[in-house]
């Protein structure tokens, strides 16, 4: 447990829900959402926001605040969380009644597990006649979870989402599992945090939702993400509302950044621009001294391809992944957000729309109604396939048109600088020897010195025995005109060069 210091406050806590596909993550959510939302404003919710809180009424606590993060899958929480960044605090382990423990019960489990953070059971669909509570507990502890009444000590409340059952009680457990953790923060300093989530818009710019961690935001103040930075010119909360300022574990919208922040990316605060600018240089002079895959961010020499994959049976999108590490480059790399099996989903058309560039791509699966939605609203890129090949030809193609050029420079032909004749603003001339290859009139040159480049130029004129010559080749004394901002000197070298792209 963490001891407060003098300046430490209790804080909410912050709440993931993880979990298999159909056991009712999403449901839940809904429920607790529609019903418990701050003042009741669950209309007013942003489209983009799968960040909230919500006040619930303890028995024992009274009226307290908890913040929800609507994960859209486990295998995108837990990139978040190994880029450095906590952004839950609780986790929340659904688990159908019907079902048990299945595959990905087991990977959000051990997402938790390396999160290190204290989680809960929830067995969902107590209401179906086919729910049988025992046995799921038994496939839970199966798997090493072991329950509280079961020689354990991880809590676990049975629920039904669809009907709310439980609802309340799982809750309070929540309020209780804080308590005993004790969550602090202090709402002196000033407020760092994470991204959870980013999103382009014609009219309002690039926003991003964060969640305060520690420390008060206020306007005025000056907000770095990574190598992106935003006034604080207001402060919109997940109902809409606009903030004067907002303390730990609040979840936020600020628009105006200079960049897309990464998700995931911890966020500070300062009071001036130059400030928050310097922090963004210090970010990125320290993640350039980082492996290349630690860093994979985008840049004008290195493109990223993120790729949600949906695929019929998971050994598909292994196959899949397997043949897209094959096409990355120095130049191109893809970022897989997510690689699941299932119906191309609402969550998944979510987590593609608020990253850039992002593509979906489906092998043998369809696509869910509210997923369909969100693709038209906004434009998402997304492909659906029978054959694999077809599907890899097709990236190929996409990743054809998105790898950065290449500016190759090839060295024609190299000479020794002899002696200087004249040197003028608009010409130098001076007399040398070619050493390999030729030199050509109208060639451009780069100047070395030591084995350095000291300058760049272009040959006006190149003369053999004082005739007039169009090229010389290896071997040869000649005399040039170079034009040049650079001042060349006796023992200098010049190389032609050719330049191309690939």
């Amino acid at each position: 447990m963490t001891t407060p210091s003098n300046n430490q406050t209790e804080r909410p806590p912050v709440v993931a829900i993880l979990g298999h596909i159909d056991h009712g993550k999403s449901t839940l959510l809904d429920y607790i959402r529609n019903s418990n939302i701050v003042d009741g404003e669950a209309g007013g919710i942003t489209q983009h926001i799968s960040t909230y809180e919500i006040e619930h009424n303890d028995p024992e606590r009274g009226v307290k605040r908890i913040t929800f993060v609507d994960t859209p899958g486990h295998e995108a929480f837990c990139d978040v969380r190994s880029r450095g960044s906590t952004v839950a605090d609780i986790g929340i382990l659904i688990v159908s009644a019907e079902d048990g423990v299945m595959p990905q019960t087991k990977e959000a489990l051990q997402c938790i597990r390396d999160d290190g953070m204290p989680f809960i059971v929830a067995i969902n669909k107590i209401d179906s006649p086919k729910a049988n509570i025992e046995q799921a507990k038994a496939s839970l502890i199966e798997n090493e979870v072991y329950l509280e009444g079961y020689g354990g000590d991880v809590p676990v409340v049975p629920i039904s989402a669809k009907t709310g059952e439980g609802v309340d009680d799982l809750l309070n457990m929540i309020l209780l599992v804080a308590e005993l953790e004790e969550f602090t923060a202090d709402n002196t300093a000033p407020a760092s945090g994470v991204v959870v989530e980013t999103h382009k818009d014609q009219k309002r710019g690039i926003s991003a939702t964060v969640i305060v961690k520690n420390g008060h935001l206020q306007t005025g103040m000056f907000v770095a993400a990574f190598t992106a930075v935003s006034p604080v010119r207001s402060i919109e909360d997940t109902t809409g509302k606009k903030r004067e300022e907002v303390f730990a574990s609040t979840p936020i919208v600020i628009s105006g950044w200079s960049e897309l922040p990464p998700v995931g990316a911890t966020f500070e605060t300062f009071p001036t621009k130059k400030e928050a600018e310097a922090y963004n240089v210090l970010e990125k002079e320290t993640t350039e001294k980082a492996p290349q895959e630690i860093r994979k961010t985008a840049s004008a020499e290195h493109a990223i391809i993120p790729l949600i994959i949906k695929t019929d049976v998971s050994g598909t999108g292994e196959a899949i992944a397997f043949e897209l590490k094959k096409l990355e480059n120095d130049r191109l790399s893809f970022m897989i957000l997510t690689n699941t099996t299932g119906a191309i989903s609402e969550a998944d058309m979510k987590l593609a729309s608020t990253t850039e560039n992002a593509l979906v791509v489906g092998m043998g699966v369809a696509m869910d109604a509210q997923a369909e939605a969100i693709r038209e609203r906004e434009g998402t890129t997304v492909q659906m396939f029978s054959i694999i090949y077809e599907l890899v030809d097709w990236i190929k193609g996409i990743a054809k048109s998105r790898t950065p050029k290449l500016l190759v420079e090839e060295v024609q032909g190299s000479a020794k600088v002899l002696a200087i004749f004249n040197q003028t603003k608009k010409a130098q001339v001076l007399g040398g020897k070619v050493k390999e290859g030729a030199l050509k009139v109208g060639s451009k040159i780069r100047i070395m010195r030591q084995e350095e480049e000291v300058g760049r130029g272009v040959i006006k004129e190149l003369q053999q025995q004082k005739i007039k010559a169009t090229s010389v080749e290896a071997g040869m004394e000649f005399g040039t005109a170079i034009e040049s901002d650079a001042e060349i000197t006796a023992g200098d070298y010049i190389e032609a060069i050719e330049q191309f792209e690939r």
